[in-house]
């Protein structure tokens, strides 16, 4: 009989304070990538709005809106 065990690390306890600002710098780093894609998904989706304008660019415009939502979607989720 197997275990599904989670592997759990223990840091030692003279390690911590630099495991907490690890932890911390990546929590951050991961927060601004998500907002990053909600201002660019943001950006996109009116530069498709704008571009759709014409009948031509309904050709580019569509995708970049859809692309744009993705970005959104992503990014919240």
């Amino acid at each position: 009989m197997s275990s599904n065990k989670k592997k759990t690390r223990r840091v030692p306890w003279y390690l911590l304070p630099f495991w907490w600002i690890w932890e911390l710098l990546a929590m951050i780093v991961g927060m601004t990538g998500r907002l990053l894609a909600i201002i660019l998904g943001l950006i996109l989706m009116i530069a498709g709005v704008l571009v759709s304008v014409t009948i031509v660019g309904l050709i580019i415009g569509i995708p970049l809106i859809l692309f744009g939502v993705m970005l959104i979607i992503r990014g919240l989720f």
